[in-house]
């Protein structure tokens, strides 16, 4: 999901600077929410740690591949979600990619403002959606294949959208740029077959590990319903 090199340039580049205040300003909503409903700042410090360590072994550890406009990433946004919660993952996307990219491919680093916003807002938009199609009655523990599913498919396809975005923003409408937007898509959307079974293996594993569930390490919703 990097937006590669040259895709926004010049004076473009500045509506990246803008939609990266608005998306710092989602990921401070989501781990003030945090803070206000599941445990207070000293969790949310423990789960953003943990997370930007994540985040950074997938960006820089994990397989990836270059197709078209971007990079095909296993980032696993919807398993970050369903155990550490909304806020964690936003923080920790935002400080592993940054890590990342001053560390290991500074090149990166002039468009980090629209890849932090093509992460973060598909993370909001599927916080919001797993309230819609997951009960309140329902620890995230318990999640079904379909559900995780959806999680997965809302959240990748945000990030293909918004790759797509800054594609045509920067280079127009012409052949040869639809044809790459379209490879990177086509690529992309194959993460969705692996990322619900990730999401699946580790909330399994999160079962068997129950005597987490009141440190504060993990969001409670992964063990307690919401009501």
């Amino acid at each position: 999901m990097h937006i590669e090199p040259g895709v926004v340039d010049g004076a473009k580049i500045a509506l990246s600077y803008a939609t990266a205040l608005g998306t710092l300003g989602l990921a401070a909503k989501m781990a003030m929410d945090t803070v206000r409903k599941d445990g207070g700042l000293p969790p949310l410090a423990v789960r953003s740690v943990i997370t930007t360590v994540l985040v950074f072994s997938f960006f820089q550890i994990l397989p990836h591949y270059p197709v078209g406009v971007s990079e095909v990433h296993f980032i696993l946004g919807s398993t970050l979600f369903l155990i550490f919660g909304a806020g964690p993952a936003a923080i920790g996307l935002m400080a592993g990619l940054l890590l990342q990219g001053v560390f290991f491919a500074p090149i990166d680093l002039p468009q980090y403002g629209m890849n932090i916003t093509t992460l973060i807002l598909p993370l909001f938009a599927m916080s919001l959606i797993a309230k819609k199609i997951i009960p309140a009655n329902i620890a995230y523990k318990d999640v079904t294949y379909k559900q995780a599913l959806a999680l997965s498919t809302a959240y990748q396809g945000g990030i293909v959208v918004w790759v797509a975005f800054w594609a045509f923003y920067g280079n127009g409408f012409g052949a040869e740029n639809l044809a790459q937007i379209s490879a990177f898509s086509a690529a992309y959307m194959l993460v969705i077959v692996v990322e619900p079974l990730a999401d699946l293996g580790v909330l399994a594993v999160a079962k068997n590990i129950d005597k987490f569930r009141d440190s504060g390490v993990f969001q409670k919703r992964l063990y307690q319903p919401s009501v």
